[in-house]
């Protein structure tokens, strides 16, 4: 471990240099490049440094506690257990920051929510959980683009789905995607009986062209008259637009847009994320055919979370953890869940690690 930490402590000193020369700084690509390697090394070798301070701390003091002179002995005495402790708290923060990153944590992410079973209130709860993503990512300043959506009975949702642009996006929400259930007594509930109701999140990585290519010979493109809001370009043109993935069969349809151009540019935006999502599904389904001990991915049948109304109670039964403010993380506060999701995973992670290591 403390060889790979030396390494890229070293690899980290020569993208310094490397960024200061004239050759770099004259290549915007190349400069951009090495300062975004640089940028993702940098939290690494930053706690790498401050473990090294600490050590030589320890070693010192140590030295001070079998010395000669009793009051400094009784100080080193005193210091050496908080300098211990904080040594084995950035051993654990560095064997986190060592866990292999996924290459998609960085990339912008097409969220898919749709209603599932509970009829009108499952279209509500998708609009809840729909508003509740909205808000938290205006808190990171993400920005947030309807690509499509479809209104349900009663002021909810059927399906909706939008892109997010920012930074780390899909390193936050990749693991939202799941089933999430509500238990709650609906607004038309005389009796006061509580419903069970679902929806589905899927948090699908933006593929860009050079992960996904789509061939023109495998879409098949249907163009129709748009349906419902729209002005009066709605039933005159054909700018509603259809792709249908001929190897896979997916099918995805776009018609918020008045140009059938733009249409087509976002239907493709969400072929592609489905189809680079179908891929890496395909890996992780390799993987865990060589090794039964791995982490869940969060398949969308899978129920992640359940939110009780009645308790002011949300539940993710992946961790087994529960809060009881669910009123304020409907509003948008969903960072402590995604904390401590994040945490849960991170330390499967790095179970995993070691015994590939031993």
């Amino acid at each position: 471990m403390f060889d790979k930490l030396s390494t890229v402590e070293t690899r980290y000193d020569e993208l310094m240099t490397r960024l200061g020369t004239v050759e770099v700084q004259s290549d915007a690509a190349e400069y951009r490049k090495a300062a975004k390697m640089l940028a993702e090394l940098e939290p690494l070798v930053q706690k790498y440094r401050e473990y090294k301070v600490v050590e030589e701390n320890i070693a010192g003091t140590t030295e001070l506690a079998k010395g000669t002179d009793a009051d400094m002995r009784a100080l080193a005495e005193e210091e050496l257990p908080s300098l211990l402790a904080q040594r084995e708290s950035l051993l654990a923060e560095l064997k986190v920051l060592l866990i292999p990153k996924d290459p998609n944590d960085e990339k912008n992410v097409i969220l898919e929510i749709r209603a599932g079973t509970g009829g009108d209130e499952a279209g509500l709860f998708a609009a809840d959980l729909f508003r509740m993503y909205t808000r938290y990512a205006e808190t990171q300043r993400w920005k947030i683009d309807v690509m499509s959506s479809s209104e349900g009975t009663g002021g909810g949702l059927k399906e909706v789905i939008a892109s997010i642009e920012g930074r780390g996006v899909y390193s936050r929400l990749k693991y939202e995607s799941g089933v999430h259930r509500v238990q709650r007594v609906p607004a038309t509930e005389a009796s006061g009986r509580i419903h069970t109701s679902t929806a589905t999140v899927a948090v699908l990585p933006e593929a860009e062209d050079v992960d996904i290519q789509i061939q023109e010979k495998d879409l098949r493109i249907d163009t129709f008259c748009s349906s419902g809001p729209g002005g009066q370009s709605v039933n005159t043109t054909y700018s509603a637009v259809r792709l249908t993935h001929i190897p896979t069969g997916v099918v995805v349809s776009q018609q918020d847009e008045k140009s059938q151009i733009k249409n087509r540019a976002k239907a493709m935006k969400v072929l592609r994320a489905r189809l680079y999502e179908m891929e890496m599904q395909k890996q992780q389904d390799a993987i865990a055919k060589e090794r039964r001990g791995q982490v869940g991915t969060g398949e969308r049948s899978e129920k992640i979370r359940t939110y009780n109304f009645p308790q002011s109670r949300i539940t993710d039964h992946r961790i087994n953890f529960t809060t009881h403010q669910l009123h304020a993380v409907l509003e948008g506060d969903v960072a402590e869940l995604l904390d401590q999701v994040a945490s849960f995973y991170n330390a499967e992670k790095l179970k995993q690690a070691s015994q590939v290591e031993a």
